[in-house]
């Protein structure tokens, strides 16, 4: 049975070991080390509750997890947040990522957002399509501004008005 929740500090391992296996082995973030569960603690600290942290859970495992997270630190930017979701490999093409987004934007919206952005590495056909489901469109496309395993990456910025 799948349940959808917003996240405790009990599931940051978790959190943790799914985000880091994304760093190690694709273009999905553009962070090319692993994360401490330290440095974990404090990112997760700094999502205060207009910035949600939900997570898939399947038969007592965390599965997947999605987060809004600010946009930017200048006050006209309050409304706006970026979205980010990350499903345990063998999990992927099952639909979690889908209803992890619906439970992200809707908690968002609950929490006083307006707008949210989605940055996405060009390739990543599938995330594209679903934030497009979602009724994300797209905004533009940032030209080699990342650089991972040896490749310059292409970023697709999107959006959703909640």
């Amino acid at each position: 049975m799948s349940i959808f929740r917003k996240a405790t500090l009990d599931d940051l391992q978790a959190i943790s070991d799914i985000y880091n296996e994304a760093i190690v082995n694709t273009t999905a973030t553009f962070d090319t080390q692993p994360k401490t569960l330290e440095e974990q603690k404090d990112w997760f600290n700094s999502h205060k509750p207009k910035y949600p942290i939900i997570v898939a859970e399947i038969d007592g495992s965390i599965v997947g997890w999605a987060a809004l997270s600010e946009w930017s630190d200048r006050c006209a930017y309050t409304d706006t947040a970026e979205i980010s979701v990350y499903i345990r490999n063998g999990y992927r093409g099952k639909g979690i990522g889908s209803r992890l987004i619906n439970e992200t934007l809707q908690a968002g919206k609950g929490a006083g957002l307006h707008t949210v952005i989605a940055r996405i590495e060009k390739s990543n056909a599938t995330m594209i399509h679903l934030c497009e489901k979602k009724g994300f469109i797209h905004i533009g496309i940032m030209k080699e501004v990342g650089r991972k395993f040896n490749r310059l990456l292409d970023v697709v910025m999107m959006q959703i008005i909640l």
